[in-house]
């Protein structure tokens, strides 16, 4: 039999279509370029470099009193997040000398009765053991803070203002009572072991969005809102003003029924809870008196989208005396997120020339 036909070519599709071939779509469009961030603002960057060359000398037998060049740290709680970072100065970091300001980040309770203190302080400049005094204040600022924190929590959730400005008063008073008690003890004046001190009190209820400033001494308290600055610094009060009345429940001594019950009927002392008969003493015991510099006080009612920043005088300054620093920070928290821990402390360590102080910034970012 015949062999079977050789199967046909396949057919060309195309050289029976008359029609031209249609051209390739064209490449999609090349994502932007991230913006470089820059790392000074002004014409012209600061005389020292941008990172470390020095550190501070150690002594072998005190080795607990070296302080980190850089604290950075940040929770969130209620309807905020939080970020805190200190970090040395240029002029410090050049020269080998430690950061004058501390850092004290603290949850005291659980769940919405919680209470959360951020600390700032700054020790007096050109002083021996600077840090020293600014560490003091924090820790003693915050174990007063801690041992109120159920009644201060309270508060501030009831929006108890007199309340807060009076008893918070009180303890900053006794805080900066030990730290002239404390350069007593090291056979220096006052002004030379001193710090200022500058806090934030914070909720972690959800349905609370009362926050608490108060401090003595320089440094800043601004507010983003609606893409620009706000400056909240309290104004200076009055000298009538400047001592705040004690108040039970705040480490005051109370007064009364119970500080009769501290007496025997020939009128001597009972010491505390011994009932140990004691002699009166000669000199009657005064109020604490109060720190050099006024007491400052605010309390506030966030809104949904506001940028909270309480900053030592390091970053107060520049934000104040160099506008293109406020508008540089504005356009980078612009989206109202809050940056993580690193792009934060990169934002806090944006220089600006002849601002070269150790800088602390806590920055609470509201939901």
């Amino acid at each position: 039999p015949p062999p079977p036909p050789a199967p046909a070519a396949p057919r060309d599709p195309r050289a029976a279509d008359p029609r031209p071939p249609a051209p390739a779509p064209p490449p999609p469009p090349a994502a932007p370029a991230p913006a470089a961030r820059i790392s000074h603002v002004g014409d012209s960057p600061p005389t020292y470099e941008a990172e470390p060359t020095a550190l501070p000398a150690a002594d072998a037998e005190e080795l607990d009193q070296l302080v980190a060049d850089t604290v950075l740290d940040g929770a969130r709680y209620g309807t905020y997040t939080l970020r805190a970072a200190s970090l040395r100065g240029d002029s410090a970091r050049y020269r080998g000398e430690p950061r004058r300001d501390a850092l004290l980040t603290a949850r005291f309770g659980g769940g919405p009765g919680a209470l959360v203190l951020v600390a700032v302080a700054t020790g007096a400049r050109a002083t021996e053991g600077a840090h020293l005094s600014a560490a003091d204040a924090c820790r003693w600022i915050g174990g007063a803070v801690g041992r109120s924190h159920s009644r201060l929590a309270e508060d501030i959730r009831a929006g108890r203002r007199g309340d807060l400005k009076s008893g918070l008063h009180r303890l900053t008073d006794r805080t900066y009572g030990k730290l002239r008690a404390r350069a007593a003890e090291l056979g220096r004046d006052p002004e030379e072991y001193t710090a200022s001190l500058r806090c934030l009190l914070l909720s972690a209820d959800p349905d609370c969005r009362t926050r608490v400033f108060f401090g003595v001494g320089g440094g800043g308290l601004f507010r983003l809102r609606d893409g620009a600055w706000q400056d909240l610094e309290p104004l200076v009060p009055e000298p009538s003003e400047i001592r705040g009345a004690p108040v039970v429940g705040y480490g005051s001594v109370p007064t009364g029924a119970r500080a009769a019950t501290e007496q025997t009927p020939d009128g001597d002392r009972l010491t505390m809870d011994l009932e140990i008969t004691k002699a009166p003493g000669p000199l009657v015991e005064e109020p604490v008196p109060p720190p050099p510099e006024p007491f400052r006080f605010r309390a506030s009612v966030a809104r949904p989208g506001d940028t909270l920043l309480l900053t030592s005088v390091g970053l107060a300054e520049p934000l104040r005396g160099v506008p293109a620093l406020g508008d540089e920070l504005a356009a980078r928290w612009a989206d109202g997120e809050p940056p993580g821990l690193a792009a934060y402390l990169a934002d806090v360590a944006l220089r600006a020339k002849g601002y070269a102080d150790d800088r602390t910034a806590v920055g609470v970012w509201e939901a």
